[in-house]
């Protein structure tokens, strides 16, 4: 995961090692949790001074190590079955090895947990007191982990060594049948399932990226990998059952002729199986299941496959309505307007406006401005509006060489407009009582004796705002516009705080009552 910072604090050479691994990054979830870098830096100096070893949650340790256990999960709940179902004992000293240091790191994970800091939803900061960390973890997941790491690797191991060194036949039956059960007995290792899912939710926590933009990708990504699993496990017992029946004469392992076949080839055709059945398509072959136990395991895929069709449905489903809140909240809006033009019987043409308006103003995306602004810091607010509209504002001559506070104090009061090609914008000799900035689109400017086209960048209006004139020409949108107005009333309303701007502006009417074209 990429790291947007180091550690919060500085570290001293002491610590500057290994422990500032164990220390929070700053990082995009680590600032949505305690809001700024300096809480962060509170955090890590909060477990300096605690003085104990624990991994904060935010750790980059932390990080690494979800991903690495992650990955060694994953391989497990893939290989564990394989072994049992397709090896039959003859998996190999690279893959017996494997199963050790699996066994190892499980083991040391449990350990780890008691030393590996706590988040939780409403808490303010993490749980870091090795009292509390512990009650927790021996309440919750405990008692699976410690299922989940038993060491069956090391006892399959040893119980190798001894039937490899063994020449005695009854004992070496006997081992065998001790063997067989410890392979049985192993599946207890794909109770790591459980670590796989917990392992998505913490990722999602401590991810450094954009954060609804990740709870959907690894959400998306442990559903496929969950529907993996349950049609490789699936498959894995197809052939898994007829083995310990020691394959029957009406088995479909023998019907398919797959007694000395390869390992791929036996895996595939349990896998087609399993998909066929689970899929409710026919039962993988060309025969009804022959006994009882086939006829268990059917009804067990078929049941699995539904499950895994609800899943899937359900998942689909709440992903799909949580994407793009902002068209669905439009659509909505366009249907009820929809409604309501039919209801009052709107002229269709009036109507086609009406829609060319919402479509012009939104652009197929429903979004109130004032509250997003609202939601905003001041500061925040004052640089949105600042790269929207300053370089409009600074086009006119009495905003010139202004101050930047009184700048910044005009932008907050502009609101955003839209007029539809043939909109008649103002009037001519009609009161006016507001300045108009075009930011895109043509105007077409109008008097008696002359015409002017106006386009991006350009304004009008600005005798009115200045006097509550009459305007001195009428104005027509050529296209679809998007403008900016500021009104008298908030322009008078900001020269109370700068009355020194206001004198100004009175100088400037006097001197040239028409000043402005309209």
């Amino acid at each position: 995961m990429e790291k947007l910072k180091g550690p919060a604090v500085g570290c001293s050479k002491a610590t500057c090692g290994w422990r500032a691994l164990l220390l929070p990054q700053v990082n995009r979830q680590s600032l949505y949790v305690y809001g700024s870098e300096m809480a962060v830096e509170k955090e890590c100096v909060r477990q300096l001074q605690s003085g104990v070893l624990v991994i904060h949650p935010f750790s980059l340790m932390r990080s690494y190590y979800i991903m690495c256990m992650m990955a060694i999960t994953f391989l497990n709940l893939i290989g564990i079955p394989m072994e049992i179902a397709f090896l039959d004992g003859h998996s190999g000293l690279a893959w017996e090895g494997f199963n050790v240091f699996s066994d190892t790191l499980f083991l040391i994970d449990v350990a780890l947990n008691f030393r590996m800091g706590i988040i939780t939803e409403d808490a303010e900061e993490a749980i870091l007191d090795i009292k509390r960390i512990r009650v927790c973890y021996l309440r919750t997941w405990f008692i699976p982990d410690v299922i989940a790491a038993f060491p069956i690797g090391y006892i399959l191991l040893f119980a190798d060594l001894q039937y490899n060194n063994d020449d005695n036949p009854s004992k070496t039956n006997k081992m065998m049948r001790i063997l067989m059960f410890v392979r049985i007995l192993s599946l207890i290792r794909l109770a790591r399932v459980s670590r796989l899912v917990r392992f998505f939710n913490e990722v999602e926590k401590v991810s450094n990226a954009n954060l609804e933009v990740v709870r959907l990708f690894f959400r998306v990504l442990s559903l496929f990998m969950m529907i993996f699993l349950l049609c490789h496990w699936n498959g894995c017992i197809q052939y898994f059952v007829p083995m310990l029946e020691e394959f029957p004469s009406d088995c479909w392992v023998r019907k398919e002729n797959l007694m000395n076949a390869t390992v791929i080839v036996k895996y595939s055709w349990g896998v087609f199986r399993a998909l066929s059945q689970m899929i409710a398509l026919s039962y993988g072959s060309m025969d009804a299941p022959t006994n009882y136990v086939e006829m268990w395991i059917v009804m067990v895929s078929m049941v699995s496959g539904c499950l895994m069709y609800t899943v899937l449905v359900a998942n689909a489903t709440t992903m799909i309505a949580n994407i793009d809140p902002a068209a669905k909240e439009y659509k909505s809006k366009m249907s009820r307007l929809e409604h309501y033009m039919a209801f009052m019987k709107l002229p269709p043409e009036l109507c086609l406006r009406i829609n060319n308006y919402y479509q012009a103003r939104y652009g197929g995306k429903w979004f109130n401005e004032k509250d997003v602004m609202g939601t905003v810091s001041s500061a925040l607010k004052e640089q949105i509006v600042v790269v929207m509209c300053s370089r409009l504002l600074r086009k006119v001559p009495m905003f010139q060489d202004r101050d930047e506070n009184f700048i910044n104090s005009v932008l907050l009061k502009l609101e955003y407009e839209v007029f539809l090609e043939g909109d008649v914008i103002v009037r001519q000799h009609a009161l006016g009582d507001r300045m108009f900035f075009i930011d895109h689109g043509q105007v077409l400017l109008e008097t008696d004796s002359y015409e002017k086209e106006l386009c991006d960048g350009d304004y009008f209006g600005e005798t009115c705002v200045l006097t509550k004139g009459k305007h001195l020409a009428t104005v027509k949108a050529l296209t679809d516009c998007q403008c900016f107005s500021l009104s008298w009333q908030d322009l008078q309303e900001t020269l109370e705080t700068f009355p020194s701007v206001r004198k100004d502006l009175e100088k400037m009417v006097q001197t040239n009552p028409d000043g402005g074209l309209v």
